[in-house]
């Protein structure tokens, strides 16, 4: 009986060819009136603008999160600016509480400064968008992205990389995060295969402790790596901090 008065009272409110999806989008996305079918026709109308209107437009506010979780890479929102964080380092103050030094970059005037946040700051995070794209070169300052789906090409800057720039390989998956459409960063896996161009031989018998000695990478980059590591080898870098991860031993093909 409820349940053929809750239909009655809907299609009141709703015409017969609203969809039951469209229905509970509202109930759940709008918060209704003390009555829940007062107005209910306005809510639809509310959600349907939402759901029609551009990315940018409903995405440019985030929740609150602690100074603690603020990552490199992420939008922030600090006295009405927008700003995408560079760096980030946790620093302890002997007995006072701890804090993130941060390096911020404006997102309209592209200026950098240096803020500190407490770890329990409430920061306004904004949450961007972010596509998977495809690495197809260099040229010069500049790096050239396929989008996989419709085969779009987008050039964007190398600084968006930071020091990753360096582990970029063809057809390399990256990641690439817009804010309003432009875009604000972009990163490599965070485990990347390299080859060794150049390694010391291993020398037995001067520790008994291993010690990871420099080894030059096929990308220019120099890493630490286990003494038994020789030049040939493909070795795993954690992209995040360029450390060792383990490593494959190459076949020779006949």
């Amino acid at each position: 009986m409820r349940l053929l008065l809750l239909r009655k009272r809907l299609s009141q409110v709703l015409p017969l060819t609203a969809t039951s999806s469209l229905q509970f989008r509202t109930l759940t996305t709008v918060r209704p009136s003390s009555h829940p079918f007062t107005n209910l026709s306005d809510h639809v109308s509310i959600n349907r603008n939402l759901l029609d209107s551009p990315w940018s437009a409903i995405q440019h506010r985030g929740a609150k999160v602690s100074g603690s979780d603020v990552r490199v890479g992420n939008v922030v929102q600090k006295k009405g600016r927008i700003y995408q964080v560079l760096k980030a380092q946790h620093t302890q103050h002997g007995r006072g509480g701890a804090t993130i030094q941060v390096e911020l970059r404006d997102v309209d005037s592209g200026n950098k400064l240096n803020d500190r946040f407490r770890t329990d700051e409430a920061i306004e995070r904004v949450f961007v968008e972010e596509k998977s794209m495809t690495y197809l070169y260099t040229d010069g300052d500049n790096i050239v992205l396929m989008e996989p789906d419709t085969f779009e090409q987008i050039e964007v800057s190398k600084d968006l990389f930071g020091k990753a720039a360096v582990y970029l390989k063809d057809d390399m998956k990256v990641m690439l995060q817009l804010y309003d459409g432009r875009p604000m960063s972009a990163s490599v896996p965070k485990r990347v295969t390299c080859t060794v161009a150049e390694a010391q031989g291993h020398m037995k018998g001067i520790t008994a402790t291993p010690q990871y000695k420099r080894v030059l990478l096929d990308n220019g980059l120099t890493v630490l790596a286990p003494p038994f590591i020789i030049t040939g080898d493909a070795i795993v870098i954690d992209t995040s901090d360029d450390s060792y991860i383990t490593s494959y031993i190459i076949y020779p093909m006949f």
